[in-house]
């Protein structure tokens, strides 16, 4: 028996802490891609299965709009959230509908408001950094950064805006020029997938596991957290405290102290997956964290490495292959993540595929179809879905928000067909 105190917290602890005793904010259908909070402490959630979750405790409200995979969102200083994702569009939402804000042309990756709430920037894979305005200005377009982006940071000051770009760089642009050519402040080599700052510093993370503080003026190098694990994938900063924590490819978070600039914390939260999304409570005390998991956690910081790794419910296609036939498992690794089985609502982003056979497209009640595949003259069938998978959702249904995907052997669709014509079929579980 052991007693453990943490910002304000006691616990009796009587055997191994378990990451699910604190908090865990279960509601989506699909892996938590984005995570923000806000300053009245409600967590925003951003997911895989389209939506937006915010959680005022454990009772979410479901911020339905997007038309693809939710990854990128940003809260303002008066609470608004800011979403973005696969689907092209930024949404807002106030108290009433969402109000698209704009759209990009590719995937949108990256999301901040300035300091003062007055703007925000939103950075995509297309290759285009914009601003827009949250107040009286208006919307324009920052130079070309010369490559996709997947993540952007104001400045401390709210005069500048960096970008971090898909071949390796980080960009300064000065807010108060019209044009020009952005500074480079780093030639990482690998893609920079994310970054955040403090006061005179900038950290970031890439591809390659690079983990780098640098100063935010001269672009010199602070310190160097690299460690073999690759990619780094989420980070946030927690001002009043001090703390940087760092997600990764392998599952770890580690906390830096930005003070003497130090590893704090390194705890693995997962065995399966990565880390993708990170964000800290208002006053620092609590980390929220999300993954492959439908579920989102939080945990007190000064806890975690009191437990072992338990973030992560073991998802369908991480299964062991030798425990499904051949069918089952092209299943699991192309539509697990975004169909169900069985009847009834879903959460997942696709709709369930009970009483698929001899369905005609975009016809199923309840579900937000893209126009393409509601519009489409097409009944699902062997035929059909071996050529879907065969072409490619997006060559065989062109406009449809169906990932892209292709299974190329003729056997491995047909072992698919064959799993879903029995596992779709309604009499099956009626």
């Amino acid at each position: 028996m052991r007693i453990l105190r943490a910002a304000g917290l006691s616990l009796l602890v009587a055997g191994p802490l378990a990451a699910q005793d604190f908090t865990s904010l279960k509601g989506h259908g699909g892996p938590i891609m984005a995570i923000a909070v806000a300053a009245d402490g409600r967590v925003a959630t951003g997911s895989f299965d389209n939506s937006v979750g915010l959680w005022q405790g454990r009772d979410p409200l479901w911020l339905e709009g997007h038309a693809a995979a939710v990854t990128a969102l940003t809260v303002t200083p008066s609470g608004e959230v800011i979403s973005a994702g696969d689907d092209f569009a930024i949404r807002r939402w106030g108290t009433g509908a969402a109000a698209e804000i704009g759209r990009h042309a590719g995937k949108i990756r990256g999301l901040a408001v300035s300091p003062d709430g007055t703007w925000l920037a939103s950075g995509s894979w297309d290759g285009t950094l914009h601003l827009w305005s949250l107040g009286p200005g208006t919307a324009r377009a920052l130079p070309d950064p010369g490559a996709g982006v997947n993540d952007v940071a104001f400045s401390s000051d709210g005069t500048a805006l960096i970008a971090a770009t898909m071949d390796g760089r980080l960009l300064r642009y000065d807010l108060a020029e019209t044009g020009g050519t952005p500074d480079p402040l780093v030639r990482h080599g690998f893609g920079v997938n994310a970054i955040s700052r403090g006061d005179g510093w900038i950290a970031y993370g890439a591809v390659d596991g690079g983990t780098r503080v640098i100063d935010a003026g001269t672009g010199a190098e602070i310190a160097d957290f690299t460690l073999d694990r690759r990619p780094v994938l989420a980070m946030a900063h927690h001002a009043g405290t001090g703390q940087l924590a760092v997600g990764d490819g392998q599952g770890y978070i580690m906390i830096v102290d930005t003070e003497s600039w130090q590893i704090a914390r390194d705890y693995r939260a997962t065995t399966e997956g990565p880390v993708w999304a990170l964000a800290f409570s208002p006053d620092g005390s609590m980390l929220y964290a999300g993954g492959l998991d439908d579920v989102a956690y939080g945990w007190p910081v000064a806890l975690l490495d009191t437990f072992d790794a338990t973030m992560g419910q073991k998802r369908s296609f991480l299964r062991d292959a030798d425990t499904m036939d051949n069918g089952e498992r092209q299943f699991m690794r192309k539509c697990s993540i975004c169909h169900a089985l069985t009847d009834g609502p879903s959460r997942k982003a696709g709709p369930t595929l009970h009483g698929l056979f001899g369905r005609r497209a975009g016809t199923l009640p309840g579900y937000s179809y893209s126009p393409a595949l509601g519009g489409a003259d097409i009944t699902w069938g062997p035929e059909t879905i071996d050529a879907l998978f065969d072409l490619g959702p997006d060559h065989y249904i062109p406009g449809s928000k169906m990932p892209m995907q292709v299974i190329s052997a003729a056997s491995d669709r047909a072992d698919l067909v064959a799993f879903l014509r029995d596992a779709t079929a309604k009499e099956t579980s009626e």
